[in-house]
């Protein structure tokens, strides 16, 4: 991983937390329900939240019955997490390019457009052939992802936030490949810029992606109501994938 990777520094920065503080939880726990119920996945399953940030789908799996692991790059993220780890749910911090070691799973979950952050397709492309060399046979993969058309369609190019006396100067833009996010964030004076950035992704392109790395995409899904999927209008594309 190089030091100059956007996510490794963006994401375990105490200012990320505070500028989307105000996602909804119970939303989450929602759409979490609906899938496991959807999926028939049986209590006592073995499950991976890839890239689960302070934990909270994790959370949820393990309410359910799972036996879950959730792992994410950032070191601040997990030690939240692991304030609220039990005998159920564990954490660990971990890049999601590579394999855990001897582990396997009966589901993974890769929720709220956590992937596609890398410089190149081949290292996407390593995440997903992790997934499936984790995944026990006839497992399934849930990949939760922005849906491209309606993104760029809704992107609101500058917007200034305010939270907690900080200051918080966004700009967006595509530039055919990513999706990209300036951010100044002024606190007490100073100024300090960091960058988000995700691929764009269309249904064709990351079914093609899967079925080169052996996840066969059975269902899409348009939003977290579990809806059918439309290129043009769906909020999200939700894939369920299954391995070969």
């Amino acid at each position: 991983m190089s030091s100059k990777d956007w996510f490794a520094s963006w994401f375990d920065t105490s200012y990320y937390h505070v500028l989307y503080h105000k996602r909804d939880d119970r939303e989450a726990k929602k759409f979490i329900t609906r899938l496991v119920k959807h999926l028939e996945i049986r209590k006592n399953s073995d499950v991976l939240d890839l890239a689960c940030g302070k934990g909270r789908h994790s959370r949820t799996l393990g309410e359910l019955g799972m036996n879950v692991l959730g792992v994410d790059l950032s070191k601040k993220s997990i030690k939240s997490a692991l304030k609220k780890e039990n005998e159920n749910v564990h954490f660990l911090v971990h890049d999601m390019r590579e394999v855990i070691p001897n582990k396997d799973f009966d589901a993974i979950f890769n929720l709220f457009t956590s992937f596609g952050y890398f410089e190149n397709d081949e290292e996407n492309e390593k995440v997903l052939k992790g997934i499936n060399l984790m995944l026990r046979p006839n497992g399934r993969f849930i990949f939760d992802f922005l849906n491209l058309e309606r993104t760029l369609t809704d992107l609101v190019e500058a917007e200034i936030k305010e939270v907690d006396d900080i200051r918080f100067e966004i700009e967006r833009y595509f530039d055919g490949k990513f999706i990209k996010k300036s951010i100044a964030v002024i606190d007490q004076g100073i100024t300090h810029r960091f960058e988000e950035k995700v691929r764009g992704f269309r249904f064709d392109e990351i079914n093609e992606m899967m079925q080169k790395q052996g996840l066969m995409v059975e269902t899409v899904f348009g939003d977290f109501e579990l809806n059918p999927y439309d290129e043009k209008q769906s909020e999200r594309m939700i894939l369920i994938c299954k391995k070969k």
